[in-house]
């Protein structure tokens, strides 16, 4: 995808601070964070969301899921964290190559669903 900008930091064409790489992953900070802890993990494979995602990403997804807690924990966030995977327009998905946000710190992080 020669639009992505996910896709342009994948193969080196934009910097980004990153964390985190493998065959199949990147991590790397925000540049907007939303907390003192706030990396990107993506698969370094294009895939628009979480929408799109088939049986043959299990793996690739499994891995993610495995890594978010490994990486928070390097980060900093001993006492927890949050993943948040924004999908579609509705959801609030503004790059449209499936992303998890991981975001934390020493504090609470607010809530994010308010009850009442």
């Amino acid at each position: 995808m020669e639009d992505c900008i996910f896709c342009k930091i994948v193969h080196g064409k934009i910097p980004a601070t990153k964390i985190h790489e493998d065959d199949d992953t990147v991590a790397f900070h925000d540049i907007h964070p939303a907390a003192p802890v706030h990396f990107m993990l993506i698969p370094k494979q294009h895939i628009a969301s979480l929408n799109e995602v088939g049986l043959s990403h299990q793996q690739l997804l499994g891995k993610m899921l495995w890594l978010a807690p490994r990486l928070a924990s390097d980060q900093g966030c001993t006492d927890g964290f949050r993943t948040i995977i924004n999908t579609g327009r509705v959801g609030g998905q503004e790059i449209f190559h499936l992303h998890f946000h991981v975001i934390g710190g020493k504090d609470r992080l607010p809530a994010m669903i308010h009850h009442g």
